[in-house]
C-alpha cells in the first residue's frame, strides 16, 4: 500500500469518527434538548440547525465521505482482497449505505417537511413531537452506529493490512 493510500485510509478513520460523534451528539442530548423546550422552541431550533449545516465544514466532509467510502470499498475488494479487502469493503459500503442512505432516504425528507411548516401551526406541533423527534432521532442514531462500525472496520481492516505487509517483507 503506497503512503498516499495509506495516510487517506487513516483520514477515512478519522472522519467517520468525527461524522459519527456529530450523529451521536444529536442522539444522546441535542434532539432530547430541543425536545424539552418551551412552545415550537425546539422545531425552530432544528429548521435554524437544517439550515446552516449546509454552510461548514461538516457538510462538505460528510459529502466527500460518501465519495471516499465507495472508493474505500473498492480498493479494499480489488486491490487488497481476502479478510483485510472485505473489512475495508464493508466499512465503505456501511457508511455509504448506513450514513448517507439513511440520511437521504429518512432524515432529509423529515427535514424538508419540517422545514415547510408553519410554527404556529398545531399540526406543526404534533409534527414535531409525535413523528419528527422520535423518527429522526431513530435513523440518526442508525447512521452514529454506521460511522462508529465503519471507523472501526477500516481501522482492523488497515491494522490488518499493515501487519500482513510487515510480515511479508
Amino acid at each position: 500500500m503506497s503512503p498516499f493510500i495509506f495516510f487517506l485510509m487513516q483520514f477515512v478513520i478519522l472522519a467517520y469518527a468525527l461524522v459519527g460523534g456529530v450523529f451521536l451528539s444529536f442522539s444522546d442530548f441535542i434532539m432530547r434538548s430541543l425536545s424539552r423546550t418551551r412552545g415550537m422552541g425546539g422545531a425552530e431550533a432544528m429548521q435554524v440547525i437544517n439550515r446552516e449545516v449546509f454552510r461548514w465544514v461538516f457538510m462538505t466532509l460528510f459529502l466527500s465521505m460518501a465519495v471516499l467510502s465507495l472508493l474505500v470499498a473498492v480498493y479494499g475488494g480489488i486491490f487488497i482482497g481476502g479478510g483485510p479487502g472485505w473489512l475495508m469493503m464493508f466499512a465503505g459500503l456501511v457508511y455509504f449505505i448506513g450514513c448517507f442512505g439513511v440520511t437521504i432516504c429518512f432524515n432529509v425528507p423529515m427535514n424538508e417537511a419540517l422545514a415547510a411548516m408553519d410554527l404556529t401551526s398545531e399540526d406543526t406541533r404534533a409534527y414535531w413531537t409525535d413523528t419528527y423527534l422520535p423518527r429522526w432521532t431513530f435513523w440518526n442514531t442508525v447512521r452514529t452506529i454506521a460511522c462508529c462500525v465503519s471507523s472501526a472496520a477500516l481501522l482492523f481492516g488497515l491494522i490488518w493490512v499493515t501487519q500482513a505487509q510487515a510480515q511479508a517483507s
